[in-house]
């Protein structure tokens, strides 16, 4: 069972901030049982990601917190809205380093993180998401990942989000608590609740439970999905303001999600099927993200990781306005 964790989210915009990321990374490490070695590895790593958004980047940003599928591992991801590199094969050579690229440092961060990903588009900027885990064990490959993000200098998220993996078949849950704050949080929480003791009921059924537990508290929007991957096939049940889409090469196909508040008020809920083509993404994401981003616009991006793909999707149609929760959903293992 996997569901959105306390995330630490650091903007990285001066040379005071890089201290500040180290340190929260190191800490988070020695949580995990790191030792003093692959502490080393991550404050190494985290200092180059730091002072490379410092140097070249604008709107740098870093997410910080341990693995959403281990306790054993540290996840970090870098964002910026930089000018993007050029040459990414070049940049990743240790010591590389070109003006207004985050060329430096890139091949020292392969070196330190137990497994990365980057993912850039000039003029866009870059995302390097980086996962640490102890000297001689093997980084988690997750097939589905998400970020949750708080409003301005919120400290709790309204959102939440969990899925789960059974046989081929991937259960993905994501609630908007009505508002900001601890109040929103509560109703995100019961549902991610509701979730884990009922995943295996079908996506209508579910969201029917998390609709009738959501009545004492402020209520929300909720998507969930049940990604068949065998059949290639996935089931949806949506209420409110919550955006569904199966997302490919060529475009995005969005799914239905009626009007209501969980908790609060509706008409019958509908389940609704979906063929999912090849190599395709499942994207759920709150209204903290327009619905108006263009999937062609981020040429490669299905190719990388969920959490790269989530945390670009988060830059580019996030906003500042409101609470932001994307998760991304791998169609094919």
């Amino acid at each position: 069972m996997i569901r959105s964790r306390d995330e630490s989210w650091v903007r990285v915009e001066d040379a005071s901030a890089i201290g500040a990321a180290r340190r929260a990374a190191m800490t988070l490490a020695e949580s995990c049982g790191f030792d003093e070695h692959d502490r080393g590895r991550v404050a190494v790593a985290v200092s180059e990601a730091a002072s490379n958004l410092v140097k070249h980047a604008a709107e740098g940003v870093m997410m910080i917190r341990s693995h959403p599928e281990t306790d054993a591992a540290v996840e970090v991801i870098a964002i910026d809205k930089g000018p993007g590199i050029h040459d990414l094969s070049r940049a990743a050579r240790d010591g590389y380093s070109t003006t207004g690229t985050l060329g430096l440092g890139l091949g020292g961060i392969a070196r330190m993180a137990s497994a990365h990903d980057v993912y850039t588009v000039l003029g866009r900027g870059t995302v390097v998401g980086m996962c640490f885990t102890a000297t001689g064990t093997t980084p988690p490959v997750p097939l589905a990942s998400g970020l949750a993000r708080p409003i301005g200098e919120e400290a709790v998220c309204g959102d939440a989000f969990a899925y789960v993996e059974s046989g081929s078949t991937v259960i993905a849950m994501l609630c908007d608590g009505l508002g900001h704050g601890e109040p929103a949080a509560v109703a995100s929480r019961e549902a991610v609740r509701v979730f884990q003791d009922h995943y295996d009921l079908p996506a209508v059924l579910l969201l029917e439970r998390i609709h009738h537990a959501l009545r004492g508290t402020r209520g929300g929007a909720v998507s969930v999905a049940r990604l068949d991957r065998a059949a290639g096939v996935i089931r949806y049940a949506g209420l409110g303001n919550v955006s569904g889409w199966i997302v490919h090469a060529e475009g995005r196909q969005g799914m239905i999600s009626l009007p209501g508040i969980a908790g609060h008020q509706r008409d019958k809920l509908r389940e609704y099927d979906y063929a999912v083509p090849p190599h395709s993404l499942l994207v759920l994401h709150t209204d903290g993200l327009t619905e108006r981003w263009d999937v062609t616009a981020f040429p490669g991006l299905s190719a990388h990781t969920p959490a790269v793909v989530a945390a670009t999707l988060l830059r580019d149609a996030g906003t500042r306005r409101d609470d932001a929760t994307v998760l991304a959903v791998r169609a094919a293992p």
